[in-house]
């Protein structure tokens, strides 16, 4: 019985640690079947010795205190922060974050300092205006998503990506620089409404599912041969654009209200499985950069002050869709090319328009619906209104092959 006066309060006092870090696995605190939620530094400091942590960490939303989470080398679940009021959040040995490191509404976070940080399963970030650069040392190498909005971030230097299934960044109004050894992207890219200025650069990017960047000053891709479904450009200050390796796009290829761009250059493009739009680029006076682009599956349209185009390879190829070139410019002698080229059973399979409007500078959004789907269809002059979008058009086409 005496005995017994003792084991009683040692479960208390093991029931209490249990309550405190979720339902132990384990009379071990490194182990716990749910998620282990900190409120204080010393909360975290009880888990030092924790080399590895089975499990899921939390940082209660009323913690005030900066965390250092020191002694941990390997998260096996996820570190959540969401609404918690800390300014400095470390962890000098962790290594590997097996599941999601999500950082939600932290407004008064300005460090993030991970130096061994190179394997997390993936990153969320969201309303951390005050967060303005990483310490992330070694690079994170590998992850599946990564979705950093709203930051006060002006680069992502130690996010060293060499593959990911998914990539959003948007709305980073303070980011200039955006710079990876990426290889690949197996489900999308988006880059979205960055800082003015904003550089883009994928050295090693050979392939991707799905890719869209708006309102960038400068894109690199020089080694893309691939791309799944859509690749667009939209709103952007970059002056010229060039993939030479680029093969094939599976989707819609799309260069719309870039109003710097000259030059586009892609000298080994033979297919777009969908839509080609060059709508509303002030800047571009030749279409001359698509020398074998074969075969387009969907619409082929080109809006704007041009002076002349051409397409060499359609001679023995084909567009499925209608096919629309208009420019404020005299382009009859381009136009004449084409012209033989319309008919239900020749290469412009879908009809023909080929004019000059003065009106093609403007804007209106009438058209841009009609062919938004790029679709393969029959039926001649069916584009033969003319796809001059508005500004909010413009956005919703954005969004619709970003997306595709």
């Amino acid at each position: 019985m005496a005995a017994f006066r003792y084991i009683v309060p040692a479960l208390a006092i093991a029931s209490g640690v249990a309550a405190q870090f979720g339902s132990s696995d384990s009379s071990s605190p490194c182990s716990v079947s749910a998620t282990a939620t900190i409120k204080s530094q010393a909360d975290a400091t009880a888990l030092s010795s924790c080399s590895t942590f089975q499990g899921s960490i939390s940082i209660d939303a009323d913690t005030v205190d900066n965390i250092d989470l020191s002694g941990i080398s390997r998260i096996t679940g996820d570190l959540n922060i969401d609404g918690a009021s800390i300014t400095q959040l470390s962890g000098s040995q962790l290594a590997v974050i097996g599941g999601e490191l999500h950082l939600n509404e932290l407004t008064r976070l300005t460090t993030a300092n991970f130096p061994s940080l190179v394997n997390v399963g993936s990153i969320r970030w969201n309303a951390l205006p005050n967060l303005q650069s990483l310490n992330f040392a070694q690079g994170v190498q590998m992850l599946k998503a990564l979705d950093i909005q709203n930051t006060g971030l002006a680069s992502l230097a130690g996010i060293m990506l060499n593959t990911a299934e998914s990539i959003f960044i948007a709305n980073n109004n303070y980011l200039k620089e955006i710079s990876m050894p990426l290889g690949n992207v197996t489900k999308g890219l988006n880059i979205n409404s960055n800082g003015q200025g904003l550089t883009v650069a994928f050295p090693n990017l050979k392939w991707a599912y799905n890719m869209t960047i708006s309102n960038a000053a400068s894109i690199s891709t020089p080694a893309l041969m691939s791309v799944n479904t859509s690749l667009g450009f939209y709103q952007g200050g970059f002056d010229s654009y060039s993939a030479p390796n680029l093969t094939t796009v599976g989707g819609a290829l799309s260069f719309v209200s870039d109003s710097q761009l000259s030059n586009i250059s892609l000298p080994a493009l033979t297919t777009v499985g969908n839509a080609l739009y060059i709508v509303n680029n002030a800047n571009l006076k030749t279409i001359d950069g698509f020398p074998l682009l074969k075969t387009i599956g969907g619409n082929l349209l080109a809006v704007g002050t041009f002076s002349n185009f051409s397409f060499p390879a359609l001679s023995t190829g084909y567009v499925r869709g209608t096919t629309n070139m208009t420019s404020t410019e005299n382009i009859s002698s381009s136009c004449s090319v084409f012209q033989p080229l319309q008919g239900k059973d020749k290469q412009l399979r879908g009809g023909l328009t080929c004019k000059q409007s003065a009106s093609a500078g403007s804007s209106g959004q009438n058209d841009i619906n009609s062919n938004s789907n790029g679709g393969s269809t029959d039926k001649p002059n069916a584009a033969a209104g003319l796809l001059i979008p508005s500004t909010a058009v413009l956005g919703a086409v954005a969004v619709l092959f970003g997306l595709l």
